[in-house]
């Protein structure tokens, strides 16, 4: 897999581009061969991938689950991010964000207004179709994925929880410390960037400010919540080998899963998920203190080939008040 660029893997929903837009390729195995999904636009007479513009205080995870379940009538996980797009349009510069998307079940159905028809081709057969040149990279990137056999994965999840009560104004335990009004705001935005990757896991501390953070996810989603004392600060600073283990065990486990922890639970956190990527992806990762703001969230994508293999690293804040 070529190595990703931070403009690649580090997508927000704002930038110097005039228009963002966000979309899938969405990808299947049928008799033991690579498929993608390839739409057709009435209004542009073209074939493309799902994808569309951010709607007003969206991110581009969020909106290109929202473009693809519109569209083609699917309810996708983002796997991999590909190759991001920038190219002229009438009002300045677009960039169009992809992620590969895996099928297994689920059956495609175009909306009859965007989309009038769609089709599963081999990638030559895309490369062919496809009206568009720059449509090309993201599918170069998906190919190439597949065959380092990182193209198939699961997400790996961290989240530092939400802006708190200032700790000055707060004279009961720490633990017990509670999400400030803008953190509640930043939990809700939190939850709806959650979807994109939907864990069926969360495991979190469990003080109240971390669990407040992931609660309208777990209830949203009606995932599993496991309260893990290794993920909070006062367990982290004293016995910070108990904390790597915990994310050692979650790696292991091969199971989509997000974490909610402490700023100052972070090093020991990513202290580990450094020693599962490639050199190329270390300088991806958040190295100096905060680390997170709150309510933001690291996304690694681990190879289900290659176990405990991280194969791309996202970063993405969901909310600013």
């Amino acid at each position: 897999m070529v190595p990703p660029t931070k403009d690649a893997t580090i997508a927000t929903a704002t930038g110097g581009s005039a228009v963002v837009a966000a979309g899938t390729l969405c990808w299947r195995i049928e008799k033991g061969s690579l498929e993608v999904l390839i739409i057709h636009r009435p209004r542009y007479d073209d074939w493309s991938w799902p994808k569309g513009k951010l709607d007003p205080g969206e991110t581009t995870p969020e909106c290109a689950v929202r473009e693809t379940l519109e569209e083609v009538g699917l309810g996708v996980r983002l796997g991999i991010p590909l190759a991001t797009m920038t190219y002229p349009v009438n009002s300045g510069d677009k960039t169009v964000y992809y992620w590969a998307a895996r099928i297994e079940r689920s059956t495609p159905v175009p909306d009859g207004s965007e989309v009038d028809d769609l089709r599963w081709v081999s990638p030559e057969e895309a490369r062919a179709v496809l009206s568009n040149p720059t449509d090309v990279a993201p599918l170069d990137s998906l190919i190439e994925a597949h065959r380092a056999r990182n193209l198939q994965t699961w997400p790996l999840i961290v989240v530092r929880h939400a802006k708190a009560k200032p700790r000055s104004s707060w004279s009961r335990a720490e633990g017990e410390r509670p999400l400030a009004a803008t953190g509640r705001r930043q939990a809700t935005a939190v939850s709806r960037l959650l979807q994109a990757w939907t864990p069926e896991r969360v495991v979190s501390s469990p003080w109240v400010r971390c669990v407040q953070t992931i609660s309208p996810y777990v209830k949203q989603r009606s995932a599993k919540l496991k309260l893990v004392d290794a993920l909070t600060e006062h367990d982290a600073r004293r016995k910070p080998a108990r904390t790597r283990a915990a994310i050692e065990r979650l790696l292991d486990k091969r199971r989509p899963v997000a974490i909610c922890t402490h700023r100052p639970v972070l090093p020991s956190v990513l202290s580990v998920l450094r020693r599962h990527m490639p050199d190329h992806l270390h300088e991806l990762l958040p190295v100096e203190d905060p680390h997170l703001a709150p309510g933001e969230a690291v996304i690694c994508q681990v190879s289900s080939a290659n176990q405990g293999r991280i194969v791309s690293v996202e970063q993405f804040r969901a909310y600013d008040d």
